[in-house]
């Protein structure tokens, strides 16, 4: 995959909007190094989020 086809299917982890040309964070997974992304509004409100691929949970 394409990085311009990585950044159109870029979805928050926790509330799955797309992120692409959005404030997101993007961060690797504690426990299993996957990568992570949130949007700002999930970041500012603290919304749990969960790894996709380990079922690790943070704030």
């Amino acid at each position: 995959m394409s990085e311009s086809q990585q950044k159109r299917t870029q979805k928050c982890v926790s509330c799955g909007i797309n992120i692409a040309g959005t404030n997101a964070a993007a961060f690797k997974c504690p426990d299993c190094g996957q990568q992570i992304y949130r949007c700002a509004t999930c970041r500012k409100q603290s919304n749990l989020y969960k790894c996709p691929d380990c079922g690790f949970t943070g704030p």
